[in-house]
């Protein structure tokens, strides 16, 4: 069956078929544009410290020219980079970016293990951390020529606020673990150093690779996924031309509480509100609550992005009824399935609709939005965006009829260049036409909505971040006491699934806590099972493969 594209029918009023996908050839382009016309405009703002558009500017390339002057760093090296939302993290990024590097964004959580195979796999030559997550990186790179630069979270709030804040947290708080790596770089004074050389003109390739952003996989071992610059820059034009229908230039203030590390924000926050002129309002720990309203209480905000559990948080956190939402007219939620009753709850005290969109760190991520000027929850993840095919297929590659559920298929200028020194994985999810296989089940209806029906995977989806039954069950049979083990997902009303182990005792003594205790040393919070269950068996095909289908249900009565 030959594809059709009933979606182009009903897009909204001013959002084009196609983007330009060579307006801009690289994120640094955007960015130099973005300085151009908006330098004295508030840029990004964390802890009641703002930075313009022009501070990004001088100070992202003091921290490119110190990477190429002082470290030598060669076009196309690799640099992690390791926090949460602070204001280091847009100086660190584009500075990477200008250099002509590589960003290797990395989860502050991870554990040393996880780490390891990160900075291992992906070569990075440097990693930028967090004090708080010292200890950490200390773990890993005793021994390696990987040079530390560490950071605390006050460093760039400035006046006395800044290192106040970095001593509560260190000896009132005890946030902030003592750790000691020889030739570590305090990242204010590579500012410094970076005064002291000029910034050369790096050429930038639309086909460099701008991110390597990890993803897990169905062996449970972390990819990286190749995002290049036109990557990058196609899926803000997309987005851009969807979220531009209704927004203002030079005067949004989004809410950025999901990390920047993470690829939905990365690209819906950092670089489409950037296109824009608008103010990113910075959340460090959004899973408090509490402090969170507070911030939304005290400043005024125009947009706001968002996982399930993000907004579901708010909802029930006291005090969120009372923030002024007059100048409030986006939400836009992804990452994971926003709940129908989250979203009319979210339409009912704020008065904005709760726009689902969908996208996969594959794809840069946006694939699928519904109109901005949606009236109510529709339960569809949207329509194709610009420049984007999207299809369903049969396990033969066969594309499927209008209403017929199979594999979830997508095309476009955003789908990445392919798995990090990975070919054979590259091949398994980007067929010979180019498709993109996702590994979701969808459906698409007569207008061009598609719906995400199920899950092909095993994947579970906890607040919005994938965790792959293998690792887990790897992490766990490690145990002595473990003879085997299954994971999946169950649902839970906080995180929209959470993990369930089912574990068939060697040690009779094993006890749910000593597992619990083994995941905290060795896995990311999110990653951690909720839930552990001892059976005498587990249930099994005729060839030996664990059903894991059958472990979500409670145990069969004895």
């Amino acid at each position: 069956m030959s594809l059709n594209r009933p979606w182009l029918a009903h897009y909204p009023q001013g959002v084009p078929a196609q983007i330009d996908v060579e307006e801009f050839p690289s994120v640094v382009s955007v960015l130099e544009n973005a300085i151009e016309k908006f330098r004295d405009r508030p840029a990004f703002r964390n802890f009641g410290k703002t930075l313009t558009y022009g501070d990004i500017d001088r100070l992202s390339a003091q921290f490119a020219a110190y990477l190429l002057g002082e470290l030598k760093l060669k076009k196309g090296d690799r640099v992690a980079i390791m926090m949460p939302n602070c204001l280091q993290y847009p100086i660190a990024t584009f500075g990477v970016l200008r250099a002509g590097l590589t960003v290797v964004n990395t989860n502050p959580m991870y554990t040393p293990r996880e780490l390891k195979h990160q900075l291992d796999d992906s070569g990075a030559k440097v990693i930028f951390v967090l004090d708080n997550f010292g200890k950490t990186v200390q773990d890993v790179v005793a021994g390696s020529s990987v040079q530390v630069i560490g950071t605390g979270l006050g460093d760039m709030v400035g006046g006395l606020k800044g290192p106040v804040m970095n001593f509560v947290l260190k000896y009132v708080k005890k946030m902030v673990p003592d750790y000691d790596i020889p030739g570590l770089v305090r990242f204010r004074d590579t500012l410094t150093l970076g005064q002291m050389h000029k910034l050369p003109q790096v050429d930038i390739a639309p086909d460099d690779i701008a991110f390597l952003q990890y993803t897990g996989g169905t062996t449970g071992v972390a990819k990286g996924a190749m995002l290049t610059h036109r990557n990058l820059v196609a899926n803000m034009q997309q987005a851009a031309a969807w979220i531009g229908t209704n927004a203002r230039m030079g005067e949004e203030i989004i809410i950025t509480a999901l990390p920047l590390y993470h690829i939905f924000a990365l690209t819906a926050n950092g670089l489409v509100f950037m296109k824009f002129g608008g103010l990113n309002h910075m959340i460090t720990n959004p899973r408090d609550m509490p402090a969170f309203v507070k911030e939304l209480q005290e400043n005024r905000f125009t947009a706001i992005t968002g996982v399930n559990t993000l907004f579901n948080g708010l909802l029930n956190t006291p005090g969120f009824d009372k923030v002024d939402f007059s100048g409030l007219h986006l939400t836009l939620g992804g990452g994971m399935a926003v709940q129908r009753s989250v979203a009319e709850r979210w339409k009912q005290v704020t008065g904005v609709t709760l726009v689902e969109a969908y996208g996969l760190t594959e794809t840069s991520p946006a694939a699928c939005i519904n109109p901005m000027d949606l009236a109510e929850y529709n339960g569809a993840i949207g329509l194709p965006i610009s420049s984007t095919d999207a299809c369903v297929k049969d396990e033969d590659g066969n594309i499927l009829a209008m209403g017929e559920v199979g594999e979830l298929c997508i095309k476009g200028p955003q789908v990445m260049k392919g798995y990090w020194q990975k070919p054979e994985e590259t091949a398994k999810v980007i067929d010979d036409d180019g498709w993109l296989h996702t590994g979701d089940m969808a459906k698409m209806d007569e207008q061009g909505f598609f719906y995400i029906v199920d899950r092909k995977k095993d994947m579970i989806l906890v607040s919005g971040f994938n965790v792959y039954p293998n690792e887990i069950e790897d992490v766990i049979a490690l145990m002595p006491g473990v003879l085997e083990v299954a994971a999946v997902g169950v649902p839970d009303e906080k995180s929209g699934e959470a993990v369930k182990v089912v574990i068939v005792k060697k040690d009779p003594a094993l006890t749910a806590e000593d597992v619990k205790a083994h995941a905290r040393a060795n896995l990311t919070g999110y990653k951690h099972p909720k839930f552990v269950e001892f059976r005498k068996e587990l249930p099994k095909t005729n060839v030996g493969k664990i059903l894991r289908r059958e472990l979500r249900d409670p145990p069969p009565a004895a």
